[in-house]
This record gives structure tokens, sequence and C-alpha cells, in this order.
């Protein structure tokens, strides 16, 4: 059922995922937009690798807490107010809309000209949120490829794919709408991440220093 506070609630998880951190943390005190620099990307690892790690950890820290607030905060307010009861059919449509919203909010920043990021950080927060076991699992994925191959989008891409695996066989997972969300997340991971699709079969994939910043 679509009601105001459902929509409000969208809206603000929109906005919550349209914050920028790696455009403005780079403007204000780097005086740089990563978005013109590395891979052109506003995310977490394009910030390491061009600001290096005390600018790259705040921004992964930003990315992954507006996945899991657009669920855990915003939709706790819903709850708090009695618009939706928990465990409801309603209650999961709004989680999983919140965290498809906030997903969309960085990828298409309203407050940076709607060129973000490619989502990764804020799908991990959306992920803890909705099941952190399963979460975590992917997390380990994505460490043990980082160490094996050094690559982030690499990686990133392991870990995605996984999640619907992890959650539906590793957690016998049966709620149909977490499972087709899970596979939304594949998907989305495999589509923003086309362009490093095609330099790691050209061999120019960059692999990630994450204590190094470039001059």
């Amino acid at each position: 059922m679509i009601s105001i506070p459902n929509i409000i609630t969208l809206i603000g998880a929109y906005l919550l995922g349209s914050i920028p951190s790696a455009v403005w943390i780079g403007q204000i005190f780097y005086k740089i937009d990563v978005r013109e620099y590395g891979s052109g990307n506003a995310g977490a690892t394009n910030t390491f690798r061009v600001l290096g790690y005390k600018a790259g950890i705040p921004v992964l820290m930003i990315d992954i807490f507006k996945g899991w607030a657009s669920i855990k905060l915003l939709v706790v307010v819903l709850e708090r107010f009695n618009f939706v009861m928990p465990g409801s059919v309603e209650y999961v449509n709004i989680q999983l809309g919140s965290g498809i919203a906030c997903l969309m909010g960085h990828i298409f920043p309203i407050y940076a000209g709607f060129r973000g990021g490619k989502g990764v950080a804020t799908l991990l927060g959306i992920m803890l949120a909705i099941h952190p076991s399963a979460a975590e699992v992917c997390i380990a994925i994505f460490v043990v490829s980082l160490l094996i191959s050094g690559y982030v989008s690499l990686s990133s891409m392991i870990a995605g794919v996984s999640f619907p695996f992890v959650l539906i066989y590793g957690f016998n997972n049966n709620h149909l709408l977490f499972n087709l969300f899970s596979m939304l997340i594949a998907t989305l991971v495999l589509v923003t991440h086309q362009k490093n699709i095609e330099r790691l079969f050209r061999g120019a994939e960059p692999r990630l220093n994450l204590f190094k910043r470039k001059k």
C-alpha cells in the first residue's frame, strides 16, 4: 500500500543515499574532485586510490552507514509511529524499497550533479541491515578475493554475485522478496562495474594500494 509516510521514507532514503561523501571530503579537505582523477568514480575505492586512506576510510564508513541507516533508521520511524507493522508484507516492501532508493541516491546523487559511485559500500550497508550474517560471509569472500587478486572491482563483483547464493543456500532463506532483492543486488554490481570488466579483460585494471596517494 502506497501512503504519504511511505513515500516520504523513500524520498528520505534517496536523499540520504545522495550524500556524496567522496566528493565533499575531496573538495573540502583536499580541494580535489575525485571524479576528475583515477577511475572517475565518486566512491570509496577511487578515494583510497586518489587521496589515500585518511580520506578513503571516512568515505567508506559514511557510504556503508548510508545503506544501513536507510533501513534501520528511516523504516524504524515508520514502525515507531505505527505506520507499518513489523513482519508485515508492507514492512518488508518498504525496507527493500528504502534500500533501493538509497542505492539510487548514491549512484545518481542529486547533490553532486547525479554523478555518483558504483554503490558497493552502500550495498554492503543495506546487506548488513537486511541480513547481517549473509553480509558478513560476503565480506569474508571480498577480503579473500582481494588478498588473492589485488583487484577491488573483481572482489566486489565476486562478493556481490555471491550474496544471493549465500542468502538462499547458505542460510536457507525462503523469503521470495529478499531473494529477488539479493539477485537485483548481484545484477546491479555487475552493471555498475561494466567498465571495470572491460579493463580487467584488457589487463588495464589498476590494483589498489591503500596507503599511497597519487601525486
